[in-house]
């Protein structure tokens, strides 16, 4: 849907005033970068998806509560917050699939190209799998704060928005997960294509 076709303060007072397109529209739009976020703090498609779906439902149910601003930072607050909830619900470690983080399953998929030569796919394949590692071994907390800023490309003041916190805990959140991706992905350089490894690039 282009930007011209697309007024998310108008299909949020219409889905306030109960039209239920409206709010399919909003979901429409909205359900790739929210997918993504919850894959890739929970590496598991599965729990995604329910996360995400539960996003979608609480965010329903508050709308009324939504005070403008930005919806795209209000839906990935929501959703971020169901990932903490379903980890800590379930006190798992990260044993699921860690699929490509470019190539996992789910609406990403729609970005991959699919011609690219074997020799590509596989690359990025072991790549994704080395990130998504990495960020498995983050706190929560570190690692919402990573995939919103290095992976969702998001600015400071809208993940403080996201995550509830102020501008400062941001800052050190993102620079201690990146530390603790660096320093894991020194030590698990093997698992990285030649042209990524981080031998003398400090």
């Amino acid at each position: 849907m282009s930007a011209a076709k697309f007024n998310a303060e108008a299909l949020i007072e219409q889905a306030q005033a109960g039209d239920l397109q409206a709010f399919n529209q909003l979901v429409y739009h909205y359900q790739s970068i929210t997918y993504n976020v919850a894959y890739r703090i929970l590496s598991d498609p599965d729990a995604a998806a329910d996360a995400t779906q539960d996003a979608f439902l609480s965010a329903y149910r508050a709308l009324d509560s939504f005070r403008g601003g930005s919806f795209k930072a209000w839906i990935l607050r929501i959703v971020t917050n169901a990932c903490y909830d379903q980890l800590r619900r379930k006190k798992r470690r990260p044993t699921s699939s860690l699929d490509a983080l470019l190539v996992g399953p789910g609406p990403h998929e729609a970005f991959v190209d699919h011609v690219e030569n074997p020799e590509s796919h596989a690359v990025r394949q072991d790549l994704g799998r080395a990130i998504q590692g990495a960020l498995q071994r983050l706190p929560e907390d570190q690692r919402a704060t990573v995939v919103l800023a290095d992976i969702e490309g998001l600015h400071y003041k809208e993940i403080a928005e996201i995550t509830g916190v102020e501008l400062g805990t941001v800052k050190s959140r993102l620079s201690r997960g990146r530390a603790r991706m660096r320093d894991f992905l020194r030590q698990e350089e093997e698992l990285l294509p030649r042209r990524y490894r981080l031998r003398g690039n400090n």
